[in-house]
């Protein structure tokens, strides 16, 4: 297999760009870093295509080696044929491979084994031969295996065991699994029974249920998988026997009036029974998790990244508060910059209901450090906290006001060896409140330390493969950090092992150079720590920020190699790196669009991408992508799903999106969800072409349930 035509083929990439990137990937180059600083080399292939190459690069290359492991194997048992090379050269999927490996691969003993041990192999081939007329008959010739030591009694016995063999090599057959299997995908169904209790009802459509193969979507595999797992229902996957029966048939019996016809009939059903069709059942439902998992995956980036990518609310004080009953609402204050400066305990919910108590200590903490957001997270005793603090900023003079905070993944973090690290000074929920916090603040840096299929914004998370989700996950991450970038003096050394380049190892060295040393000066300075050397200097450098520098280019996401080029720009049009500090350079794309951007990359020695990467970063140096975004919604009253009332219209904000909808806060404390069906008034096919998480939205409600506490939305235009 070419490998490299075969991804320019599927990718509808030209050749050129695959070899180029390939080349990049296997000399150790990153995703971010190809992304960003060899446009000239890809063809401008942005983060998203780079990890779909790669990914697939890594099942072709893994194929490719399963291909010859089994070559190497059927040529050591000296069974290698041109027909089995040609059918090994032309596989395209790895159920291929392993269906042409099935014949040769070491079995467990077996029916059909025994029967071979037993010298029952040529009364087989008899069979298969499908005479017309047997002379002597198929039961004379069947006595002559008559053998009571091996318990053969009669030539029944040695006719059962021949059709064992004969079932056996029907089901080893590639040509023949490849066509069961394709069949019942195509005509077959998933199908569910209840067999066990289901207290809460959450599977209440699985009790019996049944969809095509062909059409029943991933959120609904892995919910069935879940419910099978927890035994309330038995999954299976069915297809009309007749069917398939019918093509083995076709394939196989070349004489129906043979004496041979009812025993290669009895094989050829006993070995879609008991072989095949348990087998294929199996490698189907697995090829449908695994579509799921992609699927579920996929949704999970996208919502992973526009959650990490939501603008940061700067310059404020903020109080988190992790609300608690028996152990009271734990809270810490931090400063614009996520410094603790103080942390409290009250007690405003049940058992204790120390509510004044509690608003006094508030409403002090309040006043002492000039606090701004009270961020409230949306765990246990919620409601109750979110309640007590709309009331005291109600009788409150001051402008604070409030935003419910998803708190998924703040308790993983509060119990973690980092938490710890960070914070060994507080118990578990402080520094859960003070994540909290720091959520508000940088959503990126604080959610950086958690793992990201902890974070909350995926369907199933837990029912995926953990390595394939992590991998997925961390790719995501990494790509948002490396798109804002981080200030080495100040980014933690889990933010720092994002960045391109750097591992784990290295973002410790990292921080620990800066406690000894002090804060960095410029980027090279990097250098000096242990373990980076010029490799992941390369890598890196275009991603971290030294602010302070006397460099005003190691504020930006211009890379050093790119620094001549950048300095001969600003000659070119008789500007110093001061008119850059002051932010002046609104008329440099304009000046260099008019000079000509062809004319000028040729002078300068640099590609066009290049060129208008460095233009952009020189206009708005130090810039965060993210402070054009929309900022999260803060709030000073409180609405109860009581208030609610079909035909109201909210503004809102999405939580998360699914394959089925989209769930939205419309500051009752329980989302609302938008069915994908009244998401928008054209057709789309998937939530995530309507909406993302973090946008604000416009909604209607349709329904609401209060004693399920549930509410139903709609974005659609009133009809």
């Amino acid at each position: 297999m070419d490998i490299l035509q075969t991804l320019s083929n599927e990718l509808k990439i030209k050749r050129s760009q695959i070899e180029a990137t390939v080349k990049l990937l296997d000399e150790g180059a990153t995703v971010p870093f190809i992304a960003r600083y060899r446009k000239e080399v890809t063809g401008s292939l942005d983060d998203t295509a780079l990890r779909a190459l790669h990914e697939r690069l890594m099942y072709l290359r893994n194929l490719e080696k399963r291909r010859e492991e089994v070559a190497a194997f059927i040529t050591a048992q000296e069974k290698m044929t041109p027909e089995i090379e040609e059918k090994l050269a032309s596989a395209t999927v790895l159920n291929e491979i392993e269906d042409i490996y099935r014949p040769f691969r070491p079995k467990r003993r077996t029916r059909a084994s025994v029967a071979r041990e037993k010298g029952l192999e040529p009364l087989a081939g008899l069979l298969k031969e499908q005479r017309a007329h047997y002379s002597p008959s198929l039961l004379t010739e069947a006595e002559g295996y008559i053998n009571p030591e091996q318990q053969l009694a009669s030539a029944e016995d040695a006719l059962r065991g021949a059709c064992d063999i004969i079932a056996e090599e029907i089901s080893d057959n590639a040509d023949l699994r490849k066509s069961i299997r394709s069949l019942t995908v195509q005509h077959g169904t998933v199908s569910s029974k209840k067999t066990g209790e289901d207290p809460s009802g959450i599977y209440q459509m699985y009790y019996d249920y049944s969809e095509s193969i062909r059409s029943v979507p991933g959120h609904r595999i892995l919910a069935l998988n879940r419910a099978e797992k927890e035994n309330v229902v038995r999954v299976s996957c069915e297809v009309g026997k007749d069917l398939i029966l019918n093509m083995l048939f076709a394939a196989i019996i070349t004489n129906a009036k043979s004496p041979a016809y009812p025993y290669l009939s009895s094989a050829i059903v006993d070995s879609y029974d008991r072989l095949i069709a348990p087998s294929v059942e199996n490698e189907i439902r697995t090829s449908l998790f695994d579509r799921a998992c992609e699927g579920a995956i996929r949704l999970f980036s996208e919502n992973l990244k526009n959650l990490l990518m939501q603008a940061p609310v700067r310059g404020k004080t903020v109080l988190g508060l992790d609300p608690g009953y028996r152990t009271g609402c734990k809270l810490a204050v931090v400063d614009c910059t996520g410094k603790v400066l103080d942390t409290a305990v009250i007690y405003p919910t049940k058992p204790h209901e120390k509510t004044a108590e509690a608003a006094r200590i508030l409403r002090q903490l309040i006043d002492r450090y000039h606090v701004d957001i009270i961020a409230v997270g949306n765990g246990t005793a919620s409601k109750e906290s979110e309640i007590f603090v709309a009331e005291t900023i109600r009788q409150y003079s001051g402008a604070v006001k409030y935003i419910i905070v998803n708190e998924a993944g703040a308790s993983v973090y509060s119990a973690s060896k980092l938490g710890a690290e960070e914070f060994p000074q507080f118990d578990a929920t402080q520094r859960s409140a003070v994540s909290l916090a720091r959520r508000i603040q940088d959503p990126l840096a604080e959610l950086v330390k958690i793992e990201p299929q902890a974070i909350g914004v995926g369907q199933y998370q837990h029912d995926m493969k953990p390595g394939t989700l992590s991998e997925a996950l961390g790719g995501v991450v990494e790509d948002c950090v490396n798109r804002i970038g981080v200030d080495l003096n100040t980014a933690s050394y889990s933010l720092l092992s994002y960045v391109a380049g750097i591992n784990a190892a290295d973002a410790k060295n990292i921080v620990k150079y800066r406690e000894e040393h002090g804060a960095f000066r410029t980027r090279a300075q990097i250098l000096e720590v242990p373990r980076i050397g010029s490799k992941v200097y390369e890598q890196c450098a275009g991603f971290i920020r030294v602010p302070g520098s006397a460099e005003i280019l190691d504020n930006t996401g211009v890379h050093p190699e790119s620094y001549r080029a950048a300095h001969q720009l600003l000659s070119r049009f008789s500007l110093t790196e001061e008119d850059v500090r002051r932010g002046g350079l609104t008329e440099l794309r304009r000046q260099a669009e008019a000079y000509g951007i062809l004319r000028l990359s040729r002078e300068l020695s640099v590609g066009e991408p290049t060129l208008t990467d460095i233009i952009g970063e020189l206009e708005k140096p130090g810039r965060d992508i993210r402070d054009s975004l929309p900022q999260p919604e803060l709030r000073s009253d409180l609405m109860d799903i009581s208030d609610l009332k079909p035909g109201m219209c909210l503004s809102g904000t999405v939580r998360n999106v699914t394959d089925f909808g989209a769930f939205v806060d419309i500051g009752v404390h329980q989302d609302g969800l938008v069915h994908i069906s009244q998401l928008s008034d054209r057709f789309i096919r998937h939530p995530s072409e309507a909406v993302s998480i973090g946008d604000r939205v416009q909604v209607r409600i349709l329904e609401v349930d209060l004693q399920k506490k549930r509410i139903a939305l709609s974005m659609k235009s009133p009809s």
